[in-house]
């Protein structure tokens, strides 16, 4: 499979690269800044250089012509404004969404966050982020051209993962690896029958291929 990830340079997308190449897929991220190319390709992934905030639809589904999978995974990040939680986590998400349609790209991922939802209140920086993540979230889920399937990971550390996870459509708060959830989302690109489905995730006692067969139905 070629896969074609959004946040390219991001920890979670680092991570996922890595898992895609090792399992013999094309990986390929997309990233703001052309000094990251080079982290990409010691992964052995291809660096994309296009900026998200500023791209055309057009532009970025040059990019996505002939991927299997999208994967949604960049985020304007802790210490970024308002602004930005606006331009990244929801419009860079909705643009990126587009292109895949118009790509041609049915499978598509977005990684989201446990508490989205486009009703939150509250004006602190937090509330706005997960506004912005529960609107674009809301977005992709009205796309049928796509088959989506949202992740909604509680909050995310930089344990070492232990591949054991708690995968439903309401797990409750809890924390979860970074490596966690890469392997969880290399996971669910390859399987299709998660399509149509919003799942939060954190660390549990199912190995991932099996919580993920366990959603899907299998």
């Amino acid at each position: 499979m070629r896969i074609v990830i959004a946040g390219g340079h991001g920890q979670i997308a680092l991570r996922l690269e890595r898992l895609l190449v090792a399992r013999g897929d094309e990986a390929a991220g997309i990233i703001r800044k052309p000094e990251q190319a080079d982290e990409l390709r010691g992964l052995g992934a291809e660096p994309i250089v296009l900026d998200l905030e500023s791209a055309s639809v057009e532009e970025v589904a040059e990019r996505l012509e002939g991927a299997d999978a999208a994967v949604f995974a960049a985020g304007a990040g802790p210490g970024s404004g308002v602004g930005r939680k606006e331009t990244v986590d929801k419009a860079a998400a909705v643009l990126f969404a587009d292109a895949a349609v118009r790509a041609g790209v049915r499978r598509f991922v977005i990684v989201s966050s446990m508490g989205a939802d486009p009703a939150h209140e509250g004006d602190e920086i937090f509330d706005v982020y997960l506004r912005a993540k529960g609107e674009a979230d809301a977005y992709v889920r009205g796309l049928d051209a796509l088959d989506w399937t949202v992740l909604r990971p509680g909050q995310l550390t930089d344990d070492a993962g232990t591949g054991l996870v708690r995968l439903e459509a309401r797990t409750g708060r809890g924390p979860v690896p970074r490596d966690d959830v890469a392997a969880v989302l290399a996971e669910l690109v390859d399987t299709p029958a998660t399509a149509g489905l919003t799942l939060e995730l954190i660390s549990g006692a199912a190995p991932v291929s099996v919580a993920v067969k366990s959603v899907a139905g299998n």
